[in-house]
């Protein structure tokens, strides 16, 4: 399945739908305002809460959680050392580590697991200004690697305005 996404949708307290390949409202991604630290909320068509994905405090790298009924069903961080590509490791409890490979600052790179490829990220796809696609492998969490990929923006974007 493929999924349309407003890349930098990020501003406290604004709203943006995820899309998938039809134009149909899949996922609303809620910026909750209010929060001591950045906080969005990813719910369902219904506006059923899926998962909550914050940046974390006090981390040596950049770095965002996402939370499902509580727990922490993943972690979102920059690769400390990077040389010839940008890369990001994503940490699933349970899973193991993912990946994040390519160019991730221009949105087109791969999220793999080992050598398998569960999500395709490219803002290649569409003509529309300022959105990417996720495409997600079959029998993946679609919403957790929705998630995922709005952590690798959101932390490319803190990136970009830091320098």
């Amino acid at each position: 399945m493929r999924y349309l996404v407003r890349e930098r949708l990020f501003s406290i307290g604004d709203d943006s739908w995820v899309t998938d390949e039809r134009g149909d409202k899949v996922f609303l991604v809620d910026g909750k305002a209010l929060r001591l630290r950045e906080t969005f909320e990813l719910k369902d068509a219904a506006g059923a809460v899926l998962a909550t994905i914050r940046k974390k405090f006090l981390a040596f790298t950049d770095t965002m959680e996402i939370e499902h009924d509580g727990a922490v069903a993943a972690t979102v961080r920059r690769a400390l050392f990077s040389p010839l590509r940008h890369r990001a490791v994503i940490d699933i409890p349970g899973r193991g580590e993912l990946e994040a490979v390519g160019n991730i600052f221009d949105k087109d790179f791969e999220i793999r697991d080992g050598h398998q490829v569960v999500a395709q990220v490219s803002r290649s796809w569409f003509r529309i200004r300022d959105t990417y696609g996720v495409d997600v492998a079959p029998g993946e969490n679609d919403a957790l690697i929705v998630c995922i990929a709005i952590c690798l923006d959101r932390l490319h974007h803190d990136t970009e305005r830091e320098h």
